[in-house]
C-alpha cells in the first residue's frame, strides 16, 4: 500500500477540492455557490485560496462565464475521480428503504420510452415507495454524459448508443420498426410492398434534428431514399399526421400497436429490414453501487417488461 503524506494533506483544506469541482462544473462563482448551498463571498474566498495554493488563475472571466485555464483542465479529471471515489466509499454503508424514503429521481427519457414505460414505472414506485417521485426530462442533446456524472439526472433511458467513456449501461429491450397509414387515405391494399413504401410520402419522428429522423441511419443502411414531408419531434405527431393525411408513419412497433390502431391506422410490416438500436438504460459511474439507484434500475426494468399491452382490434 502506498503511503500518504498526512502532514502535507493536513495543510490543504480538502473542501477546496469540492469547491474546485463545483466551479469547474458551473463555470460561475454564483452558480457554484448555489450548488454547494453556501454564500457567494464564501465561494469567492475558496477560489482566491485555490489560486494562491495552486499558483494559477484557474478561471478567467469570459463574458458571462469563467473559463478554465490549462492548469485547471489538467486538474479537473483527477480531482473529479478522487471525489467520485470518496463519494462511493461513503455510500457503501448507505441503506435505502423504499417504504420510508422521500426522494425525487430524475430520468432522461426519449419520447417513446416515456409514453410506454413511465406509466408502469410510476405505478410500481407508488405501490412500494409512496414518498418517491419521478421527474422525466428529455433524453436529447449532447450534455447527457455530463448530467449523469454530475448528478443532474439519475438515469438515461432511450435508443442511444452506450458511451464507453461514461458510466455503465444495460439493454432493456430491442426495438422493431413498423409503418402505419390510414387505409381510407392511402391506396395500399394488403401488405405494403417495397415499391409502395418507396413511392409513399412519409412522416418520420425526429430526435436528432435530421430530416430522416429517428430511423435515418437504419434507412440509409437499407438503401432507399424516402420522400419525407414531415419530421415531427415525437411519435404521436407522426401517427396523428398519418391519420389525417395520406402519409406513411414509420415508428416503433410497440408504439404502433398501442396507439396507432386506436386511431384507425393499419399497422403493417416494413418491406425492408432495418437495424435499430436497442433501448438502453445508462447510469453514472458514481451510482454503480448506490442502493437507491440500483433499486430504481430494477423498477425501470420491471416497467419495461410491462410496456406491452394487448393489441386493440383493427
Amino acid at each position: 500500500m502506498m503511503s500518504i503524506d498526512h502532514f502535507n494533506l493536513r495543510s490543504f483544506d480538502l473542501n477546496l477540492l469540492v469547491a474546485f469541482d463545483a466551479l469547474m462544473t458551473e463555470q460561475s462563482v454564483t452558480r457554484a455557490a448555489q450548488r454547494l448551498r453556501i454564500g457567494q463571498p464564501a465561494m469567492s474566498h475558496a477560489l482566491a485560496t485555490l489560486r494562491m495554493l495552486l499558483q494559477d488563475e484557474l478561471f478567467v472571466r469570459s463574458g458571462q462565464t469563467m473559463q478554465p485555464t490549462l492548469r485547471t483542465r489538467a486538474l479537473a479529471g483527477p480531482i473529479r475521480q478522487l471525489l467520485l471515489q470518496a463519494e462511493a466509499a461513503l455510500r457503501q454503508q448507505q441503506v435505502f428503504d423504499p417504504a420510508t424514503e422521500c426522494r425525487l429521481f430524475r430520468i432522461a427519457m426519449s419520447p417513446e420510452v416515456e409514453v410506454l414505460v413511465l406509466p408502469a414505472l410510476v405505478a410500481l414506485i407508488g405501490r412500494a415507495a409512496p414518498g418517491v417521485s419521478v421527474q422525466s426530462v428529455p433524453a436529447q442533446g449532447n450534455d447527457l454524459d455530463a448530467a449523469l456524472e454530475n448528478g443532474g439526472v439519475d438515469l438515461v433511458v432511450g435508443c442511444r448508443p452506450a458511451s464507453p467513456a461514461t458510466g455503465e449501461s444495460s439493454v432493456l429491450y430491442e426495438v422493431d420498426a413498423t409503418c402505419c397509414y390510414n387505409p381510407a387515405l392511402v391506396e395500399i391494399r394488403g401488405p405494403i410492398s417495397f415499391d409502395g413504401y418507396i413511392a409513399a410520402r412519409h412522416a418520420l419522428a425526429s430526435q436528432d434534428g435530421s430530416l430522416q429522423g429517428y430511423i435515418r441511419d437504419a434507412l440509409r443502411a437499407a438503401g432507399p431514399q424516402l420522400n419525407v414531408v414531415m419530421e415531427p419531434m415525437g411519435f404521436f405527431s407522426a401517427l396523428a399526421a398519418a391519420q389525417a393525411s395520406p402519409l406513411v408513419a414509420t415508428v416503433a412497433r410497440d408504439v404502433a400497436e398501442r396507439f396507432g390502431r386506436p386511431l384507425g391506422l393499419v399497422v403493417d410490416a416494413l418491406p425492408i429490414p432495418l437495424s435499430l438500436p436497442a433501448v438502453r438504460m445508462r447510469w453514472g459511474r458514481h451510482a454503480a453501487n448506490d442502493p437507491a439507484i440500483g433499486w430504481l434500475r430494477e423498477r425501470v426494468r420491471e416497467a419495461s417488461e410491462k410496456r406491452r399491452s394487448p393489441p386493440c382490434p383493427s
